[in-house]
């Protein structure tokens, strides 16, 4: 019989994990039990992830807001810093900034705007048209910026941002002065010490400011880089992609992820004869049309996978194929046309024509952004993700 399913995404409940547990062994044994309780065959190259969530959690990879302040307050001086450019997120930031400020004497905190790096906006965007404002030349105080928009409120949860943060700081007992402007070195008519906040550019700010004559340049990924009084912590995203655990603790992105991948692909290979690829996955890459916010808050969409997930799809679109190269054939003949198609094309298609219109993205992270909106971040329960027949095609 003709096989009518493609590629099909399981969320797969398992139990509540916590610090010190196998997750190895309690991944792999959801996975058989789930394959024997629900009828499916585990596969070579289907793919099992793992959310970083419950990989920093069984690694322990916590830190409090006194352990991080004692970062700060040692690698910036405890004086006076510039925080620039963070994402708006009482998740994401909150519990960040608040040790941060208990580390300093005065944080001047500065905004971009109309939003942050990935989308939470300050300010619809058509408002500074109408008030005459250019975000890339216009520098404002939180008095200018209030007069000419208001409070500010974020479009899904109602939160203002601005006097939220502000108040976080003043609560570590630091004073607070926050600021707007989009060009990294604004910063340095207040202070010569900053720590850069954002993300994906963090690496172009860094420079800049280092150019412009900054004397102290770190980035969220600067601190907490190795263990402070017996924290935890991650050698190459200090506090990037970390999340809050408690009020005054925040869990970090998860340590050696790839040895963890392979471990699990050993682990299944050895119990049932196949070859899985596994990977560990955060925030999805994809963006919200309503709120405008792009999901990726993670410094990557997965911090450490098998090899077989290397590289970019290599796919024909067959939209492409049906509506050029044999548009005048149709029924059997047309599925056989482009199911040969499929079967003799390169190995590496690159800008071929054929290929136009496929997502030009890695694997690890069209994968990650499947498995994050299969897992959701909520209730469903279900931190591991199973994929089958992702890679194959029309013609298996």
């Amino acid at each position: 019989m003709e096989r009518r399913i493609g590629t099909v995404s399981r969320g797969l409940r398992a139990p509540i994990i916590r610090q010190g547990d196998d997750l190895k062994r309690i991944a792999v044994d959801t996975l058989l039990e789930a394959a024997e309780i629900h009828g499916f065959e585990i596969q070579d190259r289907d793919i099992l992830a793992i959310t970083e969530a419950v990989v920093a959690r069984a690694q322990g990879n916590y830190a409090t807001t006194s352990q991080l302040a004692e970062d700060v307050k040692e690698k910036l001086g405890g004086e006076s810093i510039g925080v620039i450019f963070p994402i708006l997120s009482r998740n994401r930031f909150s519990v960040c900034l608040k040790g941060i400020a208990k580390g300093a004497k005065k944080v001047i905190l500065m905004l971009s705007y109309p939003s942050d790096e990935v989308g939470n906006h300050l300010v619809d965007i058509d408002l500074l048209d109408e008030k005459n404002i250019n975000p890339y030349t216009d520098v404002l105080d939180q008095e200018q910026f209030e007069n000419l928009f208001g409070k500010s409120k974020h479009t899904f949860t109602g939160m203002d941002y601005v006097n939220y943060y502000k108040q976080l700081i003043e609560n570590e007992g630091a004073e607070a002065e926050i600021i707007f402007s989009n060009n990294p070195k604004t910063i340095l008519n207040y202070t010569k010490n900053v720590l850069t906040c954002d993300i994906h550019t963090r690496e172009r700010t860094k420079r800049i400011l280092k150019k412009a004559g900054a004397d102290i340049v770190l980035g969220l990924d600067d601190l907490l880089n190795k263990s402070v009084s017996g924290s935890g912590f991650n050698t190459k995203y200090g506090i990037l992609g970390s999340n809050k655990a408690t009020e005054d603790t925040v869990k970090l992105f998860p340590n050696d992820c790839t040895a963890f991948s392979k471990s699990i692909q050993k682990e299944i290979r050895e119990r049932t004869g196949k070859t899985i690829e596994v990977m560990v996955y955060g925030d999805g890459a994809f963006k919200d049309p309503v709120g405008k916010i792009w999901e990726l808050a993670d410094p990557v969409v997965s911090p450490g996978y098998t090899e077989g997930l290397e590289g970019t799809p290599n796919e024909i679109k067959i939209k492409y194929l049906a509506d050029n190269d044999f548009a005048d054939l149709c029924g059997d003949a047309l599925k056989e046309a482009i199911s040969d198609r499929i079967k003799k094309k390169d190995s590496h298609l690159g800008d071929s024509m054929a290929a136009q219109g496929t997502t030009p993205r890695r694997l690890t992270d069209l994968i990650g952004s499947l498995c994050d909106l299969t897992s959701g971040s909520g209730d469903k329960g279900t931190p591991i993700v199973y994929i089958q027949g992702y890679f194959d095609n029309y013609t298996i």
